[in-house]
This record gives C-alpha cells, sequence and structure tokens, in this order.
C-alpha cells in the first residue's frame, strides 16, 4: 500500500505540476493556514465531525490530514463509500506517501472494524472514518458496542480517532462533537467579472457539555 500510495503521489505530482506544492509545505506554514479548530482536536479520545455537503467537513478533514503528515506522522483513512480524492487532497498539504487508503465499498460496519484493528495495532497519528456520503440511517443504526469499543481503543494512545458523517450521533461516546453548516457563499470581483472565493463556514463544538462557535473560510 505504501509503495502504490508513493507511485499515485509520482503521478499526481506529474499531473498537477506547481499546484502540487502545497503538499510540501513547512510545518509552520501550514499550521497558519488551518482553521483553528484543528488544534483542539484530543488525542487519545474519539472526535465526531458532522455536517452536510458543501459544509466545510472534507476541507477539515484534509487539514487534519495534512497536520498529521506535517509532524510527521502516519495516517489511516477509512474511506466508507470509495468518494477519497487524492488530488483534492495532495492540493489541501496531504502527503498521500503517509496515508494508508483503506475503500469499504459502502461497508459501514467494515469502516469501523478496520479502524478498531489499525487503532489497536499502534502506529498511527490519525485514525478517520469517513461516513459523509453513507445512508443516515445506517450510520445511526451502528451499535453503541462498537462505538464503545473504539473509544477504549483509542484510550491511553497518541492517536486521533475522528469519525465524519452528516449529522452528529447523540448515542455516540465521542469526547468532541464539531458541528459544521454553510453560512453563505464569498465572492471576489463586481456584477459579471466576480468569482466565487469560497464559503463562510461555522464549526460549533461541544466539549464536556461545553459550547463554543466560530466561523472560517474555505476555498471552493
Amino acid at each position: 500500500m505504501t509503495n502504490s500510495a508513493a507511485l499515485l503521489r509520482e503521478r499526481i505530482q506529474v499531473t498537477l505540476g506547481t499546484r502540487c506544492e502545497p503538499a510540501f509545505l513547512s510545518k509552520k506554514r501550514l499550521e497558519e493556514s488551518l482553521p483553528s479548530v484543528v488544534g483542539e482536536i484530543p488525542r487519545g479520545a474519539l472526535t465526531e465531525i458532522a455536517g452536510p455537503p458543501s459544509s466545510g467537513r472534507t476541507a477539515l478533514l484534509h487539514s487534519l490530514l495534512a497536520a498529521s503528515c506535517a509532524v510527521p506522522e502516519f495516517c489511516a483513512l477509512l474511506d466508507a463509500n470509495d468518494t477519497f480524492d487524492p488530488e483534492s487532497a495532495a492540493a489541501a498539504g496531504v502527503r498521500l506517501s503517509q496515508v494508508l487508503w483503506v475503500r469499504c465499498g459502502g461497508n459501514v460496519e467494515s469502516a469501523f472494524k478496520a479502524a478498531d484493528l489499525l487503532t489497536q495495532a499502534g502506529g498511527f497519528g490519525l485514525v478517520a472514518i469517513d461516513l459523509g456520503d453513507s445512508n443516515e440511517k445506517r450510520v445511526y443504526r451502528i451499535p453503541l458496542t462498537i462505538w464503545f469499543r473504539l473509544r477504549h481503543a483509542v484510550e491511553n494512545t497518541r492517536t486521533v480517532v475522528v469519525v465524519v458523517a452528516r449529522q452528529i450521533n447523540a448515542r455516540s461516546c465521542s469526547a468532541l462533537k464539531i458541528e459544521l453548516s454553510r453560512n453563505r457563499a464569498l465572492w471576489k470581483g463586481r456584477l459579471l467579472g466576480c468569482l466565487l472565493d469560497g464559503f463562510r463556514v461555522t464549526a460549533q463544538t461541544v466539549r464536556k457539555h461545553q459550547t463554543q462557535e466560530r466561523q472560517f473560510h474555505i476555498e471552493p
């Protein structure tokens, strides 16, 4: 998998040229470009990130992967519905050679089982489960025992475990919940010459029953 990821990165570099440069930014420059919420993701705990399409959830996931790669650490991405786009991730600063990409073919249960195994195996700074395009009813029906097993697996480790979905699961045992919502589109220029400059996104975080809200800008 490592060799294939490295080969994929080389092909992306050839195709994208200078657009692939963000993948090799210094750690300082990379941290400056990330939303401040990234620095609050706890290690040794389970975090949920939720939001509808175009709310910034993928951008935040890419930011987490990029930040972990910059440490440097290895990451594992459990792609429940095979929606991960390596080209976009590389442009966001993710070093693909440091990412184990597991495609789950639409099987949500397999994604959680793989995450559990990888977390217990150790060696990963970040283990992320992307359920963003999964059926919400299937995600809600995930047994509590699976959530608690994953939380127990990551306890007393330096690993960050993140679950990305459309909605926050009220039954889960996550230490941090981040709910994203898109406020409005941002435009550059005037009248017929204006261009889409990104979106203004609100992130509401809940930790130990305390809620905070902040806004940040994501590029289109």
